[in-house]
């Protein structure tokens, strides 16, 4: 039975293609979400960006079809768009703060749900408050799900597979073994062989597709930048961030699981030691934590110091550790950052780059849309790797959450590709402390 899908303004500044994802059910606009987007158009920020493309795409559907979106422009996927007004305001809602937008779109799928009740009515909002009361007038409400993912923190990204004892054994002394048949494994997963006879027997790898075999971790015994792995995942993490054939990285992760700290680490050894990639660039999006400051003074430079300094706290412990063993430790890192080895900039002016041979780590990428990610991720000229680290949980950025945002979008979606690898972080090694306030609160 085809349905009939009342659209919130927030699912259009969400995504603005969003009319085409509805299969051959109807899609109907309130006149208020459009009012509503009519006020971020001159916006310079990925907002105001979709603002313009929504009213662009509706545009070209009335020119196409040389019909009224009022009575109805027909879809490529056998539905149908028209922009829907009230007719009436029902008493429910008389007194209600009656003038907010937010009521007279949910009057509207009202509307539509009474003048076409043979059909099933679907309000779709990415607003909690607005689903709950739409559900308290008898509408039925969802939230957009054409770009969510399920819960990665959940998901399983190490495989533990059970195997005989001579299989361990063999894998150690051989450096691979292939996986049993039944393991549904993919591309890059960190594997960990457990013994069934003895189930302290274990050894940890990772599955490579192209040999169809788990192959053995390539870290360094004594670790990077004086960085050893602490935990299984930290092992796995830094094997797929110091090999060049994966060229994305999504590490996720509670704070404290060293997520910045193990890419720093990895970045800096193929940039400054080993000299396999021109630059270090580390970046992070412009994202406050509660109240914003205002403006700031001094330069450029000074302007963004303060949004930077994580990632400067984790350079100066990396410097600070012992970790350079090549001559390079009295320069510190920020005579690095002078030379143009090391850079941290923020994302601000990414758009329009062209980033060869480089090692890219983007920081706190959960605060990312998915088409900010998009953006980035296409920036990556040949010979580029780009790690994003991010925990879900923690998202400063009001429209997206732990299912919607950048980082959980592109994890999901290059997960089973050759060239990426994919990490859940679980356990926090900052400190007792850290580890603890994470658990408790």
């Amino acid at each position: 039975m085809k349905k009939n899908y009342v659209l919130d303004a927030n699912v259009l500044l969400h995504d603005p293609h969003a009319v085409f994802k509805f299969e051959d059910n109807d899609v109907i606009i309130p006149i208020f979400a459009l009012e509503e987007i009519d006020r971020f158009k001159r916006e310079g920020s990925e907002r105001g960006r979709n603002a313009r493309t929504i009213a662009r795409v509706l545009d070209d559907l009335r020119e196409a079809e040389g019909a009224s979106l009022s009575r109805g422009v027909r879809l490529e996927s056998g539905g149908q768009l028209r922009i829907a007004i009230p007719e009436r305001r029902p008493a429910l809602l008389v007194g209600l703060e009656s003038g907010t937008q937010d009521l007279a779109i949910l009057q509207t799928a009202i509307d539509v749900r009474d003048r076409d009740p043979a059909r099933p009515t679907i309000f779709v909002t990415m607003d909690t408050n607005l689903r709950i009361r739409a559900d308290a007038l008898g509408v039925l409400a969802q939230t957009y799900e054409n770009q969510r993912v399920s819960d990665l923190e959940t998901e399983q990204s190490v495989f533990e597979v059970e195997v005989g004892g001579v299989d361990v054994d063999t894998f150690f002394a051989q450096g691979a073994v292939p996986p049993p048949a039944p393991a549904a494994l993919y591309p890059n997963a960190g594997v960990m062989l457990r013994d069934v006879a003895a189930p302290n027997h274990t050894a940890l790898g990772r599955f490579d597709e192209q040999k169809g075999q788990v192959v053995a971790l390539r870290v360094p015994r004594e670790g990077v930048m004086g960085v050893r792995p602490r935990n299984k995942e930290q092992s796995f993490a830094l094997d797929l961030l110091l090999d060049d054939s994966v060229r994305l990285v999504t590490l996720l992760g509670k704070a404290g699981t060293g997520k910045t700290l193990l890419a720093l680490a990895a970045g800096l050894k193929r940039t400054t030691e080993d000299g396999v990639y021109s630059r270090l660039l580390v970046s992070r999006p412009v994202m406050p934590l509660g109240r914003d400051l205002g403006f700031l003074p001094g330069d450029v430079d000074e302007k963004l110091s303060p949004w930077m300094q994580p990632i400067f706290d984790n350079l100066e412990y990396l410097f600070s550790n012992g970790g350079t063993k090549t001559g390079r430790e009295s320069r510190g890192f920020l005579d690095l950052m002078e030379s143009g080895t090391v850079q941290v900039e923020p994302l601000t002016y990414i758009r329009g780059r062209s980033l060869p041979h480089q090692y890219l780590i983007v920081d706190e990428a959960q605060n990312l849309t998915p088409h900010e990610v998009k953006t980035i991720i296409t920036r990556c000229g040949e010979g580029t790797k780009i790690v994003l680290t991010g925990d879900p949980q923690q998202i400063d950025n009001p429209y997206v959450d732990h299912a919607s945002n950048g980082l959980s979008i592109a994890a999901d979606r290059f997960k089973r590709q050759r060239i990426a690898g994919h990490v859940v972080l679980a356990k926090g090694e900052r400190s007792e402390l850290a580890e603890l306030a994470a658990n408790l609160l």
